[in-house]
């Protein structure tokens, strides 16, 4: 396929969160390991990702986002399906070719090209279930500031929390903020996950392009950062770096995540990131190694011991 990627690569994303909540758990926290470190998951990397290029790029379809019908309730996957590929709502599961029209058509949707998707549909005569392993694989993201204060106040709304009319009270809620993080999530992209399995679709299955990495290069960039709901108020990107292999390399990269030093002081107002043992890494395999890049706001953010020959971008 013209212009497909085929290079494996490595990187990691810095999420800045300051009087926010990047990543709740259910019961309105910060979320926390077992020994109190803050972390978020996977998947709310991903969803600024997703969420931005939904909103950014209209001629790319996103299948994994929410949905609604005219009553206001969300879609089931096949009605998603259905309303994403409304050509092939009545497919049926008996006929050879249908698994290879559907796998054409999820293909079809950036985000899973580049996150994968485990996909059952139901079809005329049976069920139609997909495994795709994606390429892009993004980590756990874990606070690596020193501290993790988490806060909670009380909040009013202006109504009545009962339906009596001689009640006194308004409602009462408790929201709940992280004082200050810096979320680190390592990711890993391998286009050969898809490779074989885009063989197995209809004609035209379309495989990772570097169009893909360049729209998934922008959201890890962007999309916390443009996502700009109410909790989240306060949290933004703050660094993508990202490394190239060589198409024959056959290296495997370390985790980044306990690779990335932050000092525990702000100095002229500037949070200050040490790269050196990231470097040395790759100092080790530069024989391998296309391209680095970083992108940062060289206004609040230094970066100390960047690796050679590697490149600087504003966010």
């Amino acid at each position: 396929m013209n212009n497909q990627f085929k290079n494996r690569a490595y990187g990691f994303v810095v999420i800045k969160s300051v009087n926010s909540n990047y990543n709740a758990d259910f019961s309105g926290q910060p979320r926390t390991l077992p020994n109190g470190k803050i972390y978020a998951t996977d998947k709310a990397l991903k969803y600024t990702v997703k969420n931005f290029l939904a909103n950014n790029y209209s001629d790319e379809k996103i299948f994994y986002v929410k949905r609604l019908n005219s009553d206001m309730n969300p879609l089931s996957l096949d009605h998603a399906y259905s309303n994403v590929f409304p050509e092939h709502k009545d497919l049926d599961a008996k006929q050879k070719e249908t698994k290879s029209i559907i796998l054409k058509d999820i293909l079809s949707c950036l985000d899973i090209r580049l996150f994968g998707s485990t996909f059952a549909k139901k079809a005329k005569g049976g069920n139609i279930a997909l495994s795709i392993h994606g390429p892009v694989q993004v980590n756990h993201g874990v606070n690596i500031w020193c501290e993790g204060n988490i806060y909670s106040e009380q909040i009013t709304s202006p109504f009545n929390s009962k339906e009596d009319s001689s009640n006194e009270q308004t409602t009462i809620g408790r929201q709940s903020r992280l004082e200050e993080g810096h979320y680190l999530h390592h990711f890993s992209i391998n286009p050969k996950n898809i490779e074989e399995i885009t063989k197995c679709g209809a004609e035209g299955t379309q495989s990772l392009t570097q169009k893909d990495i360049d729209l998934l290069k922008e959201g890890l960039r962007k999309g916390a950062t443009y996502y700009d709901s109410a909790s989240k108020a306060g949290t933004e990107n703050e660094i993508l770096f990202y490394v190239e292999l060589k198409d024959d390399s056959k290296i495997v990269l370390p985790n980044f995540t306990e690779m990335v030093k932050l000092s525990d002081s702000k100095k002229d107002g500037k949070r200050y990131f040490d790269l050196e043992m990231i470097k040395a890494e790759l100092e080790k395999h530069s024989k391998d190694i296309s391209k680095i890049e970083i992108y940062y706001n060289k206004n609040i953010t230094v970066i100390e011991n960047l690796p050679d020959n590697c490149q600087e971008f504003d966010l």
